[in-house]
């Protein structure tokens, strides 16, 4: 199958033959039909954030299963199915109170000295995230994969794996918004988006979207947004606080800058939660002021949504199917696996909401 392979941090992915092997005990094969071009593959494409190379990147991919190894139970050949990096073990303290995204027991991953699933010249190639979705077939363990209805399109299901999952979730259990509170959402991109989306069906009273890049905040007016303001927006703070009349109760950073971050803090009502979605330097820090924790605000992080995504992929491919959910928007153009390195740059300019990659 072709794959497309980063070699080394900071450098073009190149297309290349790699093979795959049978599915194993409790594997499944699928045959990818899309893949979203997600901004968290730039993390470890350009070197910011650590991982075994070569590797595949790509962690939202939708395809059909085409094989199923041993015990396998949840998923059977013909199933359309969603990929979530966050595979899950069912047994560890996380999964067995409801937290499975925080799972990272590794026997959802072959062992040391297994042939691995996916190979160049006999040499083992990582796939990123568990997934490694920027490739014609995927072998994954079946906890990383969930069945969807066959009505729902390839292109926008690949977004559930990452963008909407991440975006929705942060709204409907991180911080579990009530009907009636105020939200902000700092950044507009795929995962910003699904926030404000998600916002909206929480019923939240205001939905403030911050972004510099006009079109975004247009698309997030499209989606829910009920004012929207770029980062460097004289008085910002106070236009937001006498919107709301206090601040929000709830503030979205979904840009993995520290500035955002400190703009989400100061966007909060008394008594307001930040929650920092977006994948931050690892070598910096995000800290609250004195003020802040006597008005007891609060500063959490957010791995994938909080979510459980066996449940919450096909209730969020439900509300799309019930038009609440507007993925549509958010797929700015469709490629071919060639178009893998524009798609990147494209990322790298912050312009365009998604670009997802379409497999035949």
């Amino acid at each position: 199958m072709k794959a497309a392979i980063l070699h080394n941090p900071g450098t073009p992915l190149s297309i290349e033959d790699v093979e795959v092997a049978a599915p194993g005990p409790r594997e499944v094969l699928i045959r990818t039909r899309a893949c979203g071009a997600c901004h968290s593959d730039l993390h470890f494409v350009d070197g910011a954030y650590p991982t075994p190379l070569p590797a595949i990147p790509g962690h939202e991919a939708a395809g059909v299963v085409e094989a199923v190894g041993g015990d396998v139970t949840a998923l059977k050949r013909g199933d359309h199915v969603v990929t979530c990096f966050s595979a899950y073990c069912g047994r560890c303290e996380y999964c067995v109170t409801g937290r499975l995204s925080l799972c990272v027991d590794a026997s959802t991953r072959r062992r040391a000295g297994e042939a691995p699933r996916v190979s160049l010249d006999g040499a083992p190639v990582h796939q990123l995230l568990n997934v490694g979705g920027y490739a014609e077939t995927l072998l994954v363990h079946e906890n990383g994969a969930v069945a969807i209805p066959p009505e729902m399109p390839f292109d926008r299901a690949a977004l559930m794996g990452c963008a909407v999952v991440t975006g929705a979730g942060a709204i409907l259990n991180t911080t579990g918004v009530r009907a009636g509170e105020d939200v902000a959402v700092i950044g507009c991109g795929g995962i910003g988006l699904a926030a404000v989306n998600a916002a909206r069906i929480a019923g939240a009273r205001h939905i403030v979207a911050v972004d510099p890049v006009p079109a975004k905040r247009a698309l997030a007016e499209r989606l829910g947004a009920t004012a929207a303001f770029p980062p460097d927006e004289d008085d910002l703070r106070e236009q937001v606080v006498e919107l709301t009349r206090g601040g929000v109760h709830h503030a979205i950073e979904a840009v993995g800058r520290i500035s955002a971050g400190e703009l989400a803090l100061s966007l909060l009502r008394r008594g307001g939660t930040a929650t920092i979605v977006g994948m931050m330097p690892l070598a910096e820090r995000l800290s609250m002021g004195a003020m802040d924790l006597l008005a007891e605000k609060k500063l959490q992080g957010c791995l994938m949504g909080s979510n459980r995504f066996p449940l919450d992929i096909p209730r969020l491919v439900d509300f799309y199917l019930a038009g609440r959910l507007d993925l549509d928007a958010l797929v700015a153009e469709r490629i071919g696996l060639a178009d893998i390195n524009a798609a990147l740059d494209s990322l790298r300019t912050g312009e365009a909401a998604r670009s997802v990659v379409v497999f035949d």
